[in-house]
């Protein structure tokens, strides 16, 4: 099973994806609450997923992926956008995001990704 990470500026979204990971079995090793968190984070437990809001204060997503392919070039970042968020989605994707995920979550595409991902 994989280690995640989830860094969403939503208290909801980030207890949400908690329940749809561990319940299938991953081990969330940790949580961010802003894109610098979430890279200081990385850091310090080398998760082999992330889960990323692209939307967040502080530092938002695409930088905070930025940061982190920055640290660790083949780093798996799952984007998370809100509806109507495709220009973020076409910078992240030249930023190097491995996936996107829309809200409302969908458990099933959520761990197909995680499962693809962490292999």
């Amino acid at each position: 099973m994989a280690r995640i990470l989830i860094v969403d500026d939503s208290r909801t979204s980030r207890k949400i994806l908690r329940g749809i990971l561990e319940g299938a079995g991953h081990e969330i090793v940790a949580e961010a609450v802003d894109g610098l968190d979430g890279v200081n984070k990385f850091k310090e437990f080398s998760p082999q997923v992330v889960t990323m809001d692209i939307t967040m204060p502080i530092m938002d997503g695409l930088e905070a992926l930025k940061n982190i392919r920055e640290e660790k070039e083949d780093a798996k970042v799952i984007m998370v956008t809100a509806a109507g968020q495709q220009n973020k989605m076409m910078d992240a994707i030249k930023l190097g995001a491995s996936e996107f995920v829309t809200k409302p979550f969908d458990a099933d595409a959520i761990l197909k990704m995680v499962e693809k991902l962490s292999k």
